[in-house]
Protein backbone atom coordinates (compact mmCIF):
# COMPACT_ATOMS: atom_id res chain seq x y z
CA UNK A 1 0.00 0.00 0.00
CA UNK A 2 1.33 3.40 -0.97
CA UNK A 3 1.36 6.00 1.74
CA UNK A 4 0.84 9.59 0.65
CA UNK A 5 2.51 12.44 2.46
CA UNK A 6 1.97 16.15 2.32
CA UNK A 7 5.68 17.02 2.28
CA UNK A 8 5.90 17.47 -1.53
CA UNK A 9 2.76 19.59 -1.43
CA UNK A 10 4.14 21.72 1.40
CA UNK A 11 7.34 22.28 -0.57
CA UNK A 12 5.26 23.39 -3.55
CA UNK A 13 3.30 25.85 -1.41
CA UNK A 14 6.54 27.17 0.09
CA UNK A 15 7.87 27.84 -3.42
CA UNK A 16 4.67 29.69 -4.36
CA UNK A 17 3.68 31.64 -1.24
CA UNK A 18 0.85 33.43 -3.06
CA UNK A 19 -0.69 30.11 -4.05
CA UNK A 20 -4.41 29.94 -3.24
CA UNK A 21 -5.28 27.36 -0.59
CA UNK A 22 -8.40 25.23 -0.55
CA UNK A 23 -9.77 27.33 2.30
CA UNK A 24 -9.14 30.54 0.37
CA UNK A 25 -10.80 29.03 -2.70
CA UNK A 26 -13.91 28.13 -0.68
CA UNK A 27 -13.96 31.63 0.81
CA UNK A 28 -13.71 33.04 -2.73
CA UNK A 29 -16.69 30.92 -3.82
CA UNK A 30 -18.75 32.19 -0.88
CA UNK A 31 -17.79 35.82 -1.52
CA UNK A 32 -18.04 36.11 -5.29
CA UNK A 33 -20.34 33.39 -6.67
CA UNK A 34 -23.48 35.53 -6.49
CA UNK A 35 -21.80 38.60 -8.00
CA UNK A 36 -20.32 36.66 -10.90
CA UNK A 37 -23.63 34.88 -11.49
CA UNK A 38 -25.59 38.17 -11.47
CA UNK A 39 -23.16 39.72 -13.94
CA UNK A 40 -23.31 36.77 -16.34
CA UNK A 41 -27.08 36.35 -16.00
CA UNK A 42 -27.71 40.02 -16.82
CA UNK A 43 -25.67 39.59 -19.99
CA UNK A 44 -26.88 36.17 -21.13
CA UNK A 45 -30.45 36.44 -19.79
CA UNK A 46 -30.61 32.66 -19.48
CA UNK A 47 -30.27 31.09 -16.03
CA UNK A 48 -28.91 27.66 -16.99
CA UNK A 49 -26.33 29.11 -19.35
CA UNK A 50 -25.26 31.62 -16.70
CA UNK A 51 -24.81 28.81 -14.16
CA UNK A 52 -22.71 26.85 -16.65
CA UNK A 53 -20.48 29.83 -17.38
CA UNK A 54 -20.01 30.58 -13.67
CA UNK A 55 -19.25 26.93 -12.91
CA UNK A 56 -16.61 26.88 -15.67
CA UNK A 57 -15.06 30.06 -14.28
CA UNK A 58 -14.78 28.57 -10.79
CA UNK A 59 -13.45 25.35 -12.26
CA UNK A 60 -10.70 27.29 -14.04
CA UNK A 61 -9.91 29.09 -10.80
CA UNK A 62 -9.59 25.74 -9.03
CA UNK A 63 -7.37 24.28 -11.74
CA UNK A 64 -5.14 27.37 -11.79
CA UNK A 65 -5.23 28.11 -8.06
CA UNK A 66 -1.46 27.61 -7.76
CA UNK A 67 -0.94 30.53 -10.12
CA UNK A 68 -3.64 32.86 -8.75
CA UNK A 69 -2.87 35.26 -5.95
CA UNK A 70 -5.78 35.22 -3.49
CA UNK A 71 -5.82 39.03 -3.43
CA UNK A 72 -6.54 39.04 -7.19
CA UNK A 73 -9.04 36.20 -7.21
CA UNK A 74 -12.09 38.45 -7.76
CA UNK A 75 -10.58 40.12 -10.80
CA UNK A 76 -9.41 36.74 -12.11
CA UNK A 77 -12.90 35.25 -11.68
CA UNK A 78 -14.68 38.08 -13.47
CA UNK A 79 -12.12 38.03 -16.29
CA UNK A 80 -12.47 34.28 -16.78
CA UNK A 81 -16.26 34.44 -16.51
CA UNK A 82 -16.42 37.28 -19.03
CA UNK A 83 -14.30 35.34 -21.53
CA UNK A 84 -16.32 32.17 -20.92
CA UNK A 85 -19.49 34.17 -21.57
CA UNK A 86 -18.12 35.54 -24.85
CA UNK A 87 -17.12 32.01 -25.90
CA UNK A 88 -20.58 30.76 -24.99
CA UNK A 89 -22.26 33.50 -27.03
CA UNK A 90 -20.08 32.72 -30.02
CA UNK A 91 -20.78 28.99 -29.77
CA UNK A 92 -24.50 29.19 -29.33
CA UNK A 93 -25.53 32.36 -31.20
CA UNK A 94 -29.06 31.78 -30.11
CA UNK A 95 -31.85 34.17 -29.50
CA UNK A 96 -31.72 35.13 -25.87
CA UNK A 97 -34.73 34.64 -23.74
CA UNK A 98 -36.11 37.59 -21.87
CA UNK A 99 -36.58 37.27 -18.16
CA UNK A 100 -40.14 37.87 -17.08
CA UNK A 101 -40.80 39.30 -13.67
CA UNK A 102 -43.65 37.85 -11.68
CA UNK A 103 -46.23 40.61 -11.52
CA UNK A 104 -47.59 39.21 -8.31
CA UNK A 105 -44.27 39.26 -6.47
CA UNK A 106 -44.60 40.49 -2.92
CA UNK A 107 -43.31 43.99 -2.33
CA UNK A 108 -43.19 44.97 -5.99
CA UNK A 109 -45.47 47.77 -7.04
CA UNK A 110 -46.55 48.28 -10.62
CA UNK A 111 -44.17 51.23 -10.95
CA UNK A 112 -41.19 49.14 -9.74
CA UNK A 113 -42.04 46.45 -12.26
CA UNK A 114 -42.33 49.00 -15.05
CA UNK A 115 -38.97 50.49 -14.05
CA UNK A 116 -37.32 47.05 -14.08
CA UNK A 117 -38.89 46.25 -17.43
CA UNK A 118 -37.75 49.56 -18.90
CA UNK A 119 -34.19 49.15 -17.59
CA UNK A 120 -33.97 45.59 -18.92
CA UNK A 121 -35.27 46.71 -22.31
CA UNK A 122 -32.76 49.55 -22.39
CA UNK A 123 -29.89 47.21 -21.43
CA UNK A 124 -30.94 44.70 -24.07
CA UNK A 125 -30.53 47.37 -26.76
CA UNK A 126 -26.82 47.76 -25.95
CA UNK A 127 -24.21 45.59 -27.62
CA UNK A 128 -22.41 42.96 -25.51
CA UNK A 129 -19.42 45.16 -24.73
CA UNK A 130 -21.54 48.14 -23.69
CA UNK A 131 -23.82 45.98 -21.56
CA UNK A 132 -20.84 44.36 -19.84
CA UNK A 133 -19.28 47.74 -19.12
CA UNK A 134 -22.48 49.10 -17.58
CA UNK A 135 -22.93 45.94 -15.52
CA UNK A 136 -19.36 45.94 -14.21
CA UNK A 137 -19.32 49.65 -13.38
CA UNK A 138 -22.85 50.45 -12.26
CA UNK A 139 -24.04 47.12 -10.86
CA UNK A 140 -20.82 45.57 -9.55
CA UNK A 141 -18.94 48.78 -8.68
CA UNK A 142 -15.62 48.05 -10.37
CA UNK A 143 -13.15 50.84 -11.07
CA UNK A 144 -12.26 51.82 -14.64
CA UNK A 145 -8.86 50.17 -14.20
CA UNK A 146 -10.36 46.88 -12.99
CA UNK A 147 -12.89 46.86 -15.83
CA UNK A 148 -10.08 47.46 -18.30
CA UNK A 149 -8.20 44.43 -17.01
CA UNK A 150 -11.29 42.24 -17.11
CA UNK A 151 -12.30 43.25 -20.62
CA UNK A 152 -8.79 43.79 -21.98
CA UNK A 153 -9.35 47.47 -22.75
CA UNK A 154 -7.33 50.46 -21.67
CA UNK A 155 -8.82 52.85 -19.14
CA UNK A 156 -9.60 55.50 -21.79
CA UNK A 157 -11.51 53.00 -23.91
CA UNK A 158 -13.52 51.91 -20.88
CA UNK A 159 -14.51 55.51 -20.14
CA UNK A 160 -15.44 56.31 -23.74
CA UNK A 161 -17.42 53.09 -24.31
CA UNK A 162 -19.17 53.46 -20.96
CA UNK A 163 -20.07 57.07 -21.73
CA UNK A 164 -21.54 56.06 -25.10
CA UNK A 165 -23.49 53.22 -23.49
CA UNK A 166 -24.94 55.56 -20.89
CA UNK A 167 -25.96 58.02 -23.59
CA UNK A 168 -27.81 55.25 -25.42
CA UNK A 169 -29.49 54.18 -22.16
CA UNK A 170 -30.55 57.74 -21.39
CA UNK A 171 -31.83 58.28 -24.93
CA UNK A 172 -33.98 55.15 -24.73
CA UNK A 173 -35.26 55.74 -21.19
CA UNK A 174 -36.30 59.36 -21.72
CA UNK A 175 -38.19 58.71 -24.95
CA UNK A 176 -41.72 60.01 -24.57
CA UNK A 177 -43.30 56.59 -25.00
CA UNK A 178 -41.03 55.11 -22.30
CA UNK A 179 -41.63 57.73 -19.63
CA UNK A 180 -43.19 56.06 -16.62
Amino acid sequence: MTRFTTKPLLRLVEKHPKCMTEREYNHCVNLYADNVYRFILKNLRHEEDARDVVQCAFEKLWVNRENVDNARSKSYLFTVAYHQMIDHIRKHKRITLREHFDENAAGNTGQQQNTKRLLNEALSRLNDTQRSLVMLKDYEGYTYEEIGKIMQLNESQVKVYLHRARLLLREYIVKLENVL
